[in-house]
């Protein structure tokens, strides 16, 4: 149902798994994968036997090292543009797809790599990983909506250094900035990925996406206006039988047994 030339896609419990198969040059983001990244996390996100997706890179030395080089190295100013804008509408698939993604990043992380798994909703580390926005080195800037995404994240200061030095730096500094949410062995990376994923899956879906909904148009409005939209989300909640079952199983102290309706 689901096959790329770059992506690999796997469903298994309601999970789904999407994998950047270009091992060869550290599954650097060419124009033709972030088309199929834009157009997976899209199907994915209508795909009513998903739950939850997880995306990380093939190999363990890469999940994503970065944008190719190659192939920005001759763009004048106005190819350039439009393969920014591409690489900003194919995170903005991942960033909204309604349902739950975790990044499990398994190796480099640099520059378009650092910024896909900011549009993740959650983010595990190996402890090999790697981070960085080394674009500056190359005389550009962050091109995929890096700027935006990491000072939301950690915060303009932070930001601006990682940004400014394009210096690369570890997990753990990662884990200290914000940046990632767990940091683990990376024999166990994809064994906590699926851990956490499964937990979520056992939510009801309805309720994760307001939840997601929430949250992200929240964080981009004022906080009267945010506190409103969740308001109204809560409301919408209780017109569901997920919210009847829960509360219900509450009572009833028992484990609620979601339909995702």
């Amino acid at each position: 149902m689901y096959t790329y030339e770059n992506l690999l896609v796997s469903l298994e419990n309601r999970i789904a798994t999407v994998t950047i198969n270009r091992p060869k040059v550290l599954n650097a983001l060419n124009k033709d994968t972030l088309l199929e990244i834009k157009a997976a996390f899209t199907a994915l996100g209508s795909d009513p036997a998903v739950k939850v997706i997880i995306l990380t890179g093939a190999g363990e030395k890469a999940f994503v090292a970065g944008a190719d080089i190659a192939f920005m190295q001759p763009l004048n100013a106005m190819e350039g543009f439009e393969f920014g804008r591409l690489g900003q509408e194919a995170f903005m698939a991942i960033e909204g797809c309604p349902k739950p993604v975790i990044a499990a990043i398994n190796g480099f992380a640099l520059g378009g790599g650092e910024e896909i798994c900011m549009a993740c909703d959650l983010r595990i580390a190996a402890e090999t990983a790697k981070f960085g926005q080394p674009e500056i080195n190359l005389g550009i800037i962050p091109g995929f909506a890096g700027t935006q995404r990491l000072t939301r994240l950690v915060g303009k200061t932070a930001a601006k250094y990682v940004v400014y030095t394009g210096d690369m730096f570890g997990a753990d500094e990662a884990y200290r900035l914000g940046l990632v949410n767990k940091v683990v062995p990376l024999a166990d990376l994809m064994a906590e990925a699926k851990t956490v994923a499964a937990k979520i899956a056992g939510k009801g879906a309805l309720a994760l996406k307001v939840a997601k909904s929430a949250i992200d148009v929240g964080v981009e409005t004022d906080f009267n206006t945010g506190s409103i939209h969740e308001a109204e989300l809560f409301g919408l909640c209780f017109a569901t039988a997920d919210q009847k079952e829960g509360m219900k199983a509450f009572l009833e102290k028992r484990k609620a047994e979601f339909i995702d309706k």
